[in-house]
């Protein structure tokens, strides 16, 4: 049986075909915009967009994450969102570290008195990144993590399955720290599994899936991540003679 919006759309009535044209009419219908009447809007708009996110960021967002610090450097910035922080651990943060976006942070306090999230200095956390950090989540200096990238030490059960039938945590040996080296890019949505450390001046490509160490200078790609390229080490500055004098 149709109901009356399905005999309206089906209907060679003349009325139905005047209201779909009429509905049509509707959502095809738009004004022209008059940059002289239009901008002074627009700059409004944006001035006062501006405006809310600066007071968003500077007096809610940033001294709301900083009081969840255990230590924080100079220019630590966030974005206009508060960051969603779950248990109790250290966060300990270099000079000109930004955490965009929103991001969730999570401790489970079983395995150390004091999980530790680290970020060096001058790095870059993009939005929706997830850290689970039962012992430890290192991350170095001018490092550059994409949105939606997940980092965890630890995955939360245990790997034997009777033990997860059990409801058992996991073992001491299913929790591993994370080590990413400085100068570090991880691409959109990867993934890093416990215990992996990423070389220092690596790539991660976006989606990868990385389960194990990827040595320095390396791109990895793929699920799991292999690697896919090399990357040339800088040239060694070779120093200047010295002009004899005479």
């Amino acid at each position: 049986m149709l109901i009356p919006y399905q005999k309206l759309a089906v209907s060679d009535h003349p009325a139905a075909q005047r209201l779909r044209r009429l509905r049509r009419g509707v959502q095809r219908f738009t004004l022209p915009a008059p940059v002289v009447l239009v901008r002074p809007i627009l700059w409004g708009y944006v001035g006062l967009r501006t405006l809310t996110h600066f007071i968003r960021r500077v007096f809610i967002a940033e001294p709301l994450f900083k009081a969840s610090c255990k230590s924080y450097g100079r220019g630590v910035r966030t974005g206009i969102y508060i960051h969603w922080i779950m248990g109790k651990g250290d966060i300990v943060l270099g000079d000109n570290v930004l955490l965009d976006g929103k991001c969730t942070i999570s401790f489970a306090a079983r395995f150390v008195a004091h999980p530790t999230l680290e970020i060096g200095d001058g790095t870059g956390i993009g939005h929706n990144c997830i850290f689970t950090v039962g012992k430890r989540i290192t991350i170095g200096r001018y490092c550059m993590i994409a949105t939606d990238v997940f980092m965890f030490d630890s995955s939360g059960h245990p790997t034997s399955p009777e033990a997860r039938r059990a409801g058992a945590a996991p073992t001491e040996e299913d929790v591993r720290p994370i080590t990413i080296e400085d100068h570090v890019w991880i691409g959109r949505r990867a993934i890093i599994y416990p215990g992996v450390t990423v070389g220092h001046n690596s790539i991660v490509s976006a989606g990868a899936a990385v389960m194990s160490d990827v040595p320095p200078y390396t791109v990895v790609a793929g699920n799991p991540a292999r690697k896919v390229a090399s990357l040339a080490p800088p040239e060694p500055t070779t120093p200047a003679e010295p002009v004899a004098s005479g």
